[in-house]
């Protein structure tokens, strides 16, 4: 069993700030991530609000500089998915593979994606039917239908626009992306968009999908190669064990449990503010530490 002083769960923005932070005390903290580092900006088009980058960046090359500032400092990331987190004195951290011990916990896992359950997905359709944009963003002169009307959906269909013919379907009237965002896609020769629609059913073909749409003006049939459902989000801590979950306030307040990024900031996911969040942290565990003594 493996005894850290801090372990942090998940490696986005705000987990990769508060690492670097407490790297930067003389800290050697657990970085633990399931897949990749850089949270959801593996999947942002553009990102356009983080300090430092006129005209922006793409996610992915942002992830880019996660991933050598992490190496610069020599600051490890284990890619071990953690499958329960437990409480006994200390934090319990289960993984697949290892078992670890730590004093303090920063959960900095992030979101979920709401799955789609409108109607039953056919098993000879689901290996084309995605809720991120990264597993397919280097296809192209392909159709893809996105369904969602919030900033997500928007930013996968310009992103994916560049080389592919993509359609949104909003199954309200109301676009919920900021206007900047629909103003590109309007503009956009390769992005069609049609409110007011609902999907009836996916069905598999030789060629890829046909989705049945429901609308105000009728049915009609979309075909595509894949499908994106970015429909929402929700915080990530299916892997809290029910004990943990319990005492997560009473640990918070004993400066024992963080959290930090976009499991914790609600409908205010951004980058910039993840970062703030993992320093912020990192300086509360390294002021309490030095109170020990």
């Amino acid at each position: 069993m493996h005894l850290k002083e801090v372990a942090i769960i998940g490696a986005g923005p705000g987990g990769i700030a508060a690492a670097i932070q407490l790297k930067r005390y003389g800290m050697e903290p657990l970085l633990l991530e399931k897949s990749h580092i850089g949270g959801l900006l593996v999947n942002a088009n553009l990102v356009e609000n983080y300090p430092g980058f006129p005209g922006g960046i793409p996610g992915a090359d942002l992830v880019k500089l996660f991933e050598s500032h992490l190496g610069e400092i020599g600051m490890p990331v284990h890619f071990e998915e953690v499958v329960r987190l437990d409480w006994q004195e200390s934090f319990i951290i289960e993984t697949r593979d290892t078992k670890f011990h730590s004093r303090i916990a920063v959960v900095a896992s992030g979101t979920k994606p709401r799955r789609f359950t409108d109607i039953e997905i056919p098993p000879e359709a689901t290996e084309r039917v995605f809720y991120e944009v990264y597993p397919i963003a280097g296809v192209a002169d392909k159709r893809i239908a996105i369904v969602g009307a919030g900033d997500a959906a928007f930013d996968y269909a310009l992103n994916l626009a560049r080389r592919n013919e993509v359609t949104i379907l909003n199954r309200g009237q109301k676009k919920r992306c900021l206007p900047l965002l629909w103003e590109r896609a309007e503009r956009s020769p390769r992005i069609s968009y049609r409110e007011d629609t609902s999907i009836a059913a996916i069905k598999g073909s030789r060629d890829g999908l046909v989705l049945d749409i429901k609308s105000p003006a009728g049915k009609w049939e979309l075909s595509a190669d894949y499908v994106i459902f970015a429909i929402g989000r929700v915080r990530q801590l299916d892997y809290f064990s029910e004990r943990l979950t319990k005492m997560a306030s009473e640990l918070e307040e004993r400066g024992l449990l963080y959290f930090v990024g976009d499991v914790r900031n609600d409908i205010y996911r951004q980058s910039s503010i993840a970062v703030g969040d993992g320093v912020h942290v990192a300086m509360k565990i390294y002021r309490r530490s030095q109170c020990k003594f």
